[in-house]
């Protein structure tokens, strides 16, 4: 059997981070529910539990096709063994195909192209599958593949309430989907994509009752803070990327212009409806931060009761940035420790956060590093 390091750091983290950073290599690729090549995230990833915990897991990146650690087929049972440099680690097990993929809409539109499943049991959308940056190389995000997935026709430009509250009754019905993630491309309006998420959340809330978290970035009128909330959305998320305004600015020219000082004003204004906790922010760790500068950051937005979602950045084919290099575990440690102690300090771990990415937690292995005395495996 694999040796892991000293007990500070738990099995559990260092088997999740290395997993996160360097992928995973499939015998059998079509364990578990189909994953997405390519397109709007998470994607090239596959959801494994390891440990009794699920997280997504790299497959289908030049990375994954590289890493050290591989899955053998699943038994009858269900479970794989990991292994490493061919020595078994442990067993890991993949949640299986929801039932819901295999529904069509009245216009006969797969279910799968309007909302997927994430991890176990987190439905998740892109509502607007177009952003008004992305086809400008001067203002794209060069991480962002939103267009990839139309092109590819494995989803529809612009889901509708109807449609999206329909998916979200049945994951719920037959797959026991406990929240619901909508996101958006960015449209040429100043609501940045605020009209169209409470248009859908009151649909989706209607039919379901289930929490809810929208993401867009801020709107310029803070008021569709207040209207997105009435509609039904729970938590919210606005996604600053990257903290360093020149790694911003490098990274995502358009999306920097809305700067990093009109998002903390956002922030402080949201937290003021949604509560704390139930804002969040991405911070994708591997484009440029520092350790010093993401553990600022992640400082800052605690206090103002935001939730620092850091997670790994994973090169993504078809954009500017497929061979980049995504962070090494270690680093991912090294920021990852503290904040998970301020986050549990400040009373603001994964487990309060009602609804999104934070509440899933399977993109990233912050939520293991916030109460290690109970993660500890």
């Amino acid at each position: 059997m694999v040796d892991f390091p000293s007990a500070l750091l738990t099995k559990k983290q260092f088997l999740l981070s290395e997993l996160q950073t360097n992928g995973l290599r499939l015998v059998d690729a079509s364990a578990g529910a189909a994953s997405r090549r390519g397109g709007a995230g998470p994607t090239d990833h596959k959801a494994v539990t390891v440990l009794g915990t699920t997280i997504m897991v790299p497959v289908h990146t030049h990375g994954a096709a590289k890493s050290t650690y591989v899955a053998t087929p699943p038994d009858a049972r269900g479970f794989s063994i990991l292994q490493s440099g061919g020595e078994a680690v442990c067993e890991i097990s993949f949640p299986p195909p929801p039932r819901f993929y295999g529904l069509t809409t009245a216009e006969g539109i797969p279910y799968w192209k309007i909302a997927l499943l994430h991890s176990r049991d987190t439905l998740a959308t892109t509502v607007l599958q177009t952003c008004v940056r992305y086809g400008n190389s001067a203002s794209k995000c060069q991480f962002c593949a939103i267009g990839e997935s139309l092109k590819a026709g494995r989803t529809i430009a612009k889901k509708t309430a109807r449609q999206l509250a329909e998916v979200a009754e049945a994951a719920q019905r037959l797959d026991g989907i406990a929240n619901v993630v909508m996101t958006t491309g960015t449209p040429p309006t100043d609501d940045r994509g605020a009209a169209v998420l409470a248009e859908c959340a009151l649909a989706i809330k209607t039919a379901t009752n289930l929490p809810i978290q929208g993401q867009c970035e801020p709107p310029s009128d803070f008021g569709w803070l207040a209207r997105m909330h009435q509609a039904g959305i729970d938590s919210l998320g606005m996604h600053l990327e990257a903290w360093d305004e020149t790694v911003r600015r490098r990274i995502m020219p358009g999306k920097a212009e809305v700067t990093r000082a009109f998002y903390l004003k956002a922030f402080i204004a949201a937290v003021e409806i949604f509560g704390r906790g139930q804002v969040s922010t991405y911070l994708l760790a591997g484009l440029g931060d520092t350790v010093e500068s993401l553990h600022e950051a992640a400082r800052i937005l605690i206090d103002l009761g935001v939730y620092p979602f850091i997670v790994p950045f994973v090169p993504v084919s078809g954009t500017p940035l497929a061979a980049h290099r995504p962070p090494s575990a270690e680093f991912l440690r090294q920021v990852l420790g503290p904040v998970g102690q301020w986050l549990s300090e400040a009373g603001m771990t994964s487990d309060t956060v009602k609804a999104g990415c934070a509440k899933c937690a399977a993109c990233s292995t912050l939520s293991t590093f916030e109460t290690p005395s109970i993660c500890a495996a």
